[in-house]
């Protein structure tokens, strides 16, 4: 639930000391389990007396006793909130997340629908228009309860994953609590580590920098482990090449670059893109590849400006929920070389998006409605391996799709939307275990695949249309035989009727028929 020991040591060491957390981890102690903030790993008995934790080592003044309770009286707020959290549960993942945005979505526009209908039913005669009115009251009423009903579930997803978000920024205001506290009680945090030499090439480039205006600096492969704050405050900087270095983290100052409009950060060695990355609003590459990234800030959302964006070969297991909700002006996204289970339904709003590359992941399947990217050109979901099984109808919607690679699945069949592909040039169906089209239309290539899914398809409609002759013919001598039934009661009934009235209407009995003969 909690960010690793790396982002935060102070508030784990911390936590680590609070009672309830060190009597819980003599009770269960793993050491299989991976870290986490709220289970620091246990110190062993039989070095705790000799040696202290590496933290005390390099901050020697947390030994103090003074400075440890005032550390812990300030971190009441977090240790309040964990176990609160505790007791509802881990954070929703974003696949979670999504669902219930799309659910909350559908319940809306089902119930938007609904309460149109009510409002046009018309009043039954014979009922009074208070009478009627108070009745749309009462229905009204009952449809909303039950759509709030059905969105409990969905928004107690949604609440715990933003008492979850909010958790994680308090957590990061402790731990600036605590370093404030440490610096007030005389330690220098600048003396625990050697500081590393800055680079001649950066220094030069920062003198530059305050001489004259720069637009482009490219420190690609110079072996650089971290970047001065001043290069925030390169106003005027275009471009920015950081590519192949040894960056573990950005520098929130990089915010200041206002100006910004391509930022290559690949090939480095960080594990997080700061949440102040959002301000650059005017930046249109992006390039992040080749890192340790387990997530993307949500803020990045806010870079409506990006053409492009690379987050390949990281270890994203999501996505931004928000992430096509936001850049629209996205024509290339490649996310291949992760560990994405799925895609946000979001995605599908990027109407500008050309390029898609989602190869090497772990997807289950695309957003239903991918069609609505009609001017994607190339897609590439190849190598998903068991993971991605179907494909769904909306595909064929894709009208200016050039390019398709689905090889590597375990895809059977294609949709029936196939043969609507007409621009469709390059297609990659390679180890699937294809049973529509079958092996030998597929060796033929793309065109024949197209003619096979086209034909099927056209098969399909004309089925469709005689089953529908069909029931429209039985119906009409269904009603043919409704009509002459009616008919022929009536006429019955006419007939009967005359007949009684003959009978009925006869004089009196003559009495020559009761004489005895």
């Amino acid at each position: 639930m909690d960010p690793n020991l790396k982002s935060y040591p102070l508030l784990s060491y911390v936590l680590s000391r609070l009672p309830s957390i060190s009597s819980r981890l003599q009770s269960s102690p793993s050491s299989d389990a991976p870290f986490d903030l709220e289970q620091p790993p246990p110190i062993d008995a039989a070095s705790s007396s000799t040696a202290p934790p590496p933290i005390v080592d390099q901050m020697p003044h947390l030994s103090h006793p003074k400075v440890l309770a005032s550390m812990t009286h300030a971190i009441y707020d977090v240790a309040q909130t964990r176990s609160v959290l505790q007791t509802l549960g881990p954070r929703p993942d974003h696949e979670s997340v999504d669902m219930a945005h799309h659910k909350l979505a559908e319940i809306d526009s089902n119930l938007s629908k609904s309460l149109e209908e009510l409002v046009l039913s018309p009043r039954p005669e014979g009922v009074d228009q208070a009478e009627w009115r108070a009745n749309l009251a009462d229905k009204e009423q009952q449809i909303r309860q039950q759509a709030e009903q059905e969105k409990s579930m969905y928004k107690s997803i949604l609440q715990l994953d933003e008492m979850h978000e909010a958790y994680g920024k308090l957590v990061k205001q402790a731990e600036e609590r605590l370093v404030k506290i440490y610096e007030k009680a005389g330690e220098v945090a600048d003396d625990s580590e050697p500081v590393e030499e800055t680079n001649p090439e950066v220094v030069g480039i920062l003198e530059e920098a305050q001489g004259k205006g720069l637009e482009r600096v490219d420190l690609c492969g110079r072996k650089l482990r971290y970047l001065p704050e001043a290069f925030g405050k390169i106003s005027g900087l275009l471009s920015l090449n950081l590519s192949g270095n040894q960056l573990v983290v950005i520098p929130d100052s990089l915010a200041g670059l206002e100006k910004l409009e391509e930022l290559n950060v690949s090939s480095n060695l960080l594990e997080s893109l700061p949440d102040s990355i959002g301000l650059l609003q005017n930046l249109k590459i992006l390039d992040v590849s080749g890192n340790k990234l387990n997530a993307l800030p949500d803020s990045i959302c806010y870079c409506r400006s990006l053409v492009e964006l690379d987050v390949s070969f990281n270890s994203l297991a999501y996505l931004p929920t928000n992430l096509g909700n936001e850049l629209g002006n996205l024509e290339r996204l490649s996310v291949y070389l992760n560990k994405l289970r799925s895609l946000p339904n979001s995605i599908c709003k990027m109407r500008s998006l050309r390029f898609l590359d989602a190869h090497f992941n772990e997807l289950c399947g695309l957003p239903n409605e991918i069609g609505r990217l009609t001017n994607l050109e190339v897609l590439n979901v190849s190598s998903n391996f068991s993971d991605l099984t179907e494909l769904p109808e909306s595909l064929g919607e894709l009208t200016n799709l050039k390019e398709l690679d689905l090889s590597n699945n375990q895809i059977q069949v294609l949709p029936d939307t196939f043969g609507r592909l007409d621009n469709l040039k390059k297609l990659n169906l390679e180890q699937n275990p294809l049973v529509i089209p079958p092996l030998e239309v597929v060796e033929q290539g793309v065109d024949a695949v197209k003619i096979f899914m086209a034909k099927r398809w056209a098969d399909k409609l004309v089925e469709e249309e005689r089953k529908s002759m069909i029931e429209v013919n039985e119906e009409e001598e269904n009603g043919w035989l409704t009509r002459s039934t009616t008919w022929l009661k009536r006429s019955v009934s006419v007939v009967g009727e005359t007949v009684s009235g003959y009978l009925g209407t006869a004089g009196p009995r003559d009495p020559i028929l009761d004489e005895e003969r």
